[in-house]
């Protein structure tokens, strides 16, 4: 009896010492290993786009330069005959134009030539300047707007008359007209300003400017830096304006207050003491366009939109100076974006010199390019990006 216990003892100590596996670890199945996984590259994002440089890429250098120009023309042929052979950006409707040209597919043919959108243009301020009014009835003068109506109500009458004008085909007007003047009716601005204080300027102008955009018709500011007090008629001969300080208070105020309401601005045929070199109107004056672009000289926020000259090949105050070839060069070297004027014959040799122009540096290449996105930003034709 007393030998069992120590049997079970001897047999608890064998299996204790089984158990304890002594000090070598009992191994454990392991996985195969996995292979390593590829690394996915992230996918390559598409080149983006240079839309400015697809616009360019458009036209030839030649066409480039035409972009840039706007011409009157006759009638149906005359337009699509300038407007395909030399591509030029715009066509100016007259008072002499053929009226058969407003109506029918005339104008669409024309169109249709074009390699980007053709600006369709006109002098449709109103009162003694109308174009169509034998076509679409006349309106008061300015003038006569702002003693008879408010500003919301001409907004109201011009949408209907920009209705009239897009109808016809009007892309752009030249119009509103925003100098200041206390002049006689039938001086050369007289009724054609809104009124003689600038905030009374300031505030129909931009109805009419409102007004325009809602219906998609262009609007074009006049004459920079201001006519309204300028001594005699740029139609007949040269016109000077009081000082650029005097400037200041009155006639650039509308310019300074609607710099930034998408209107293009066209610059007149204006000799302003202390602004412009002698015998050098504002129209190819490179310290115009700069007081312009810049905005500081008089206050104004820069202005990245369109100039426009006016007239060049109509205005005695420039043809009694140089020919059409000459005054066009010297408007685009000096900082304008788009030379008018109210005849096709010269178009041919007006590129001609404007060609010889880019290539003597005269006129640089890249700021004819700036000028085309310019214009091209203006009339909607930039494709979407």
């Amino acid at each position: 009896m007393r030998k069992t216990p120590l049997v079970l003892l001897a047999l608890c100590a064998a299996v204790a010492t089984a158990c304890s596996g002594g000090d070598t670890p009992t191994p454990v199945a392991s996985s195969p290993a996995e292979p390593p996984q590829p690394t996915l590259a992230a996918p390559a994002s598409p080149p983006k786009r240079d839309c400015n440089a697809e616009y360019l890429a458009k036209f030839t250098p030649r066409q480039k330069l035409a972009q840039l120009l706007t011409v009157g023309v006759t009638g149906g042929a005359d337009a699509a005959n300038v407007v395909r052979n030399e591509q030029v950006g715009g066509i100016f409707l007259g008072g002499w134009t053929d009226r058969s040209l407003l109506s029918g597919p005339a104008l669409d043919e024309v169109k249709a030539v074009a390699t980007t959108p053709l600006m369709v243009t006109i002098d449709e301020e109103g009162g003694r300047v109308s174009r169509v009014r034998d076509i679409i009835g006349p309106v008061p003068s300015a003038r006569v707007v702002a003693q008879t109506m408010t500003p919301e109500e001409f907004y109201d009458a011009t949408v209907t008359r920009g209705r009239d004008l897009k109808a016809l085909g009007v892309t752009v007007n030249f119009a509103p007209d925003v100098d200041v003047s206390s002049q006689p009716d039938d001086t050369v601005i007289g009724d054609r300003s809104f009124s003689d204080d600038p905030e009374v300027v300031t505030r129909y102008a931009d109805a009419y400017i409102r007004a325009m955009r809602e219906v998609g018709v262009g609007t074009v500011m006049k004459h920079f830096p201001g006519h309204g007090s300028g001594s005699g008629d740029s139609h007949t001969g040269a016109v000077r304006t009081p000082p650029l300080d005097e400037l200041q208070t009155v006639d650039l105020v509308p310019f300074r207050n609607l710099i930034g309401s998408g209107a293009a601005v066209m610059v007149g045929h204006l000799d302003v003491p202390g602004l412009t070199e002698p015998n050098v109107p504002a129209s190819i004056s490179p310290q115009a366009m700069s007081l312009l672009r810049e905005g500081t000289g008089y206050g104004a926020a820069p202005f990245d939109g369109p100039i426009f000259t006016d007239d060049l090949g109509g205005m005695a105050a420039i043809t009694t100076r140089m020919t059409i070839e000459d005054a066009v060069e010297a408007a685009l070297v000096a900082g304008a974006d788009n030379a008018l004027w109210i005849t096709t014959d010269a178009v041919p040799t007006v590129l001609d010199q404007l060609e010889q122009a880019v290539a003597s540096g005269r006129l640089p290449a890249a700021q004819v390019d700036k000028s085309v996105l310019r214009m091209a930003a203006y009339k909607g034709a930039l494709p979407p990006c």
